[in-house]
């Protein structure tokens, strides 16, 4: 697990940090948070470890979300091929249907253009003439 931060976000973070902390206070405010880091991250290995234990089998960390705990510790193969087999054909029909719907849009947009591009330039009106204004001066 990752995280995914650049300079700009390190600057803004330990910035904010020393409008909150103080320029004193920031530092035991960081090894605090880097302790209770490796305690939260302790107690999660401690917990998969016990519940493999438990199970009889080997859990990792991204294992406890419920649908991966169910498909890979509790179905077996032929179980969740079982599951899966009726939503299959309603999904490979829906997804058939997706795809003509796709071509048929495709040839549409590519008729259209078409059509737009042999169009004939249309030609210029005959030149019209202005339209009379009527003033305030016409009404008295």
């Amino acid at each position: 697990m990752g995280f995914d931060v650049g300079g700009w976000e390190i600057l803004v973070i330990i910035l904010v940090g020393v409008f909150i902390f103080g320029p004193d206070r920031l530092p035991k405010a960081i090894s605090d948070g880097v302790r209770m880091l490796r305690q939260v991250r302790t107690m999660a290995r401690n917990a998969t470890g016990d519940l493999s234990k438990e199970l009889g089998t080997d859990i990792q960390l991204e294992d406890l979300h419920p649908k991966t705990f169910l498909r890979k510790h509790l179905l077996s193969e032929e179980d969740e091929a079982a599951l899966r087999k009726p939503l299959q054909g309603i999904y490979d029909d829906v997804r058939g249907v997706a795809d003509q719907v796709k071509k048929d849009a495709q040839d549409a947009a590519s008729a259209a253009k078409n059509v737009t591009a042999s169009a004939p330039t249309p030609a210029t009106a005959p030149a019209t003439q202005p339209a009379v204004r009527a003033s305030w001066d016409d009404v008295t």
